[in-house]
């Protein structure tokens, strides 16, 4: 059971049962988390009765693939993040659901993907920042969340600078095993941007004065440094998706040159096949030519065949056509 209670900044208990909530959450000087894994309508709906929750937003906690945002209502802010997850080289986000009233915060996943123990970890490395309350613990789950953003967005650059460098390598010439890696890089790419683009609104919002869950001073400065890394993130990606096109179009243009030189290559062998195909034809035309049924006018042509090749030949290999 993921339960925690602080109370004066101090961790009193955890691991018991959530319907001991309402009863803690009743003293203002205690700070309640709890987290709800793939949770049930009807659990939903006694958590949002003794929280006061409002009934939209626990429709969106059942409603699938929530845009990253925060609501605000009277008594409490809904918030909706994603993780990162990667599922057989996909990544495949995981929607993360926060409830912050001024002494709870109840965190919903929506799958064990999401790991809440290295979020617990982070807050037991912050104890004294835990008299801050509620902002402390939304702060440290944040914080997680983008770190994980950070991480991934690194290695997809690390993958596509790697991919910049194999476009002109001869040994992927033929482009089939670059083609299917871009693709699946454009993929990941385009999904981590739909769930850090609107982070930037997220984590502003909460920077904002009139909101008292980061009212603090103390816990100003965190809140500032996890909108830089999302700010970061943000334009990393951008960068990357530029980065992707610029590949896509030197590999078209790659493409276009090489079918060029095949039809410059196609067009002079042609070319160098067509004039022994002109001299043997007028050769073997009915009428009388010079050295007709002589053996000076066969060598004679012999020679001019060759000749005229050879001749051919090293025009086009001087226009480096061959």
């Amino acid at each position: 059971m993921h339960t925690r209670l602080y109370r004066n900044g101090i961790l009193e208990k955890e691991g018991f049962p959530i319907e001991d909530v309402s009863e803690y959450v009743s003293d203002p000087g205690n700070t309640v988390w709890f987290d709800l894994c793939s949770p049930s309508p009807a659990d939903l709906g006694v958590i949002g009765e003794e929280l006061g929750l409002h009934e939209l937003a626990v429709e969106d906690v059942l409603s699938d693939h929530q845009r990253p945002k925060v609501d605000i209502y009277d008594n409490h802010l809904f918030i909706t993040v994603y993780g990162v997850h990667f599922d057989d080289d996909r990544l495949d986000p995981v929607e993360v659901n926060i409830f912050v009233t001024p002494n709870a915060l109840v965190t919903v996943r929506e799958s064990d993907h999401f790991d809440i123990d290295e979020v617990v970890r982070r807050w037991d490395a912050s104890p004294r920042l835990a008299e801050h309350g509620v902002g402390f613990l939304l702060h440290g789950l944040l914080d997680y969340v983008v770190d994980g953003q950070f991480e991934l967005v690194q290695d997809l650059d690390a993958q596509a600078e790697a991919m910049e460098e194999s476009v002109f390598d001869d040994q992927v010439r033929d482009g089939r095993e670059l083609q299917r890696a871009m693709y699946a890089l454009r993929k990941n790419t385009a999904k981590l941007r739909k769930i850090t683009m609107p982070m930037r609104e997220v984590v502003s919002t909460l920077l904002r004065r009139d909101q008292e869950i980061v009212s603090d001073p103390v816990l100003v400065p965190y809140y500032e440094d996890v909108y830089d890394h999302v700010l970061r993130v943000a334009e990393w990606v951008e960068s990357i998706r530029d980065m992707l096109a610029n590949i896509r179009e030197t590999r078209l243009a790659q493409q276009g040159f090489r079918l060029n030189e095949i039809m410059k290559r196609v067009t002079s062998w042609a070319a160098i096949i067509a004039v022994p195909t002109m001299i043997t034809g007028f050769y073997g035309q009915n009428v009388p030519y010079p050295g007709e049924g002589q053996s000076w006018g066969f060598w004679t042509s012999l020679v001019l065949v060759a000749l005229t090749s050879i001749a051919l030949y090293a025009a086009f290999k001087k226009k480096d056509w061959l």
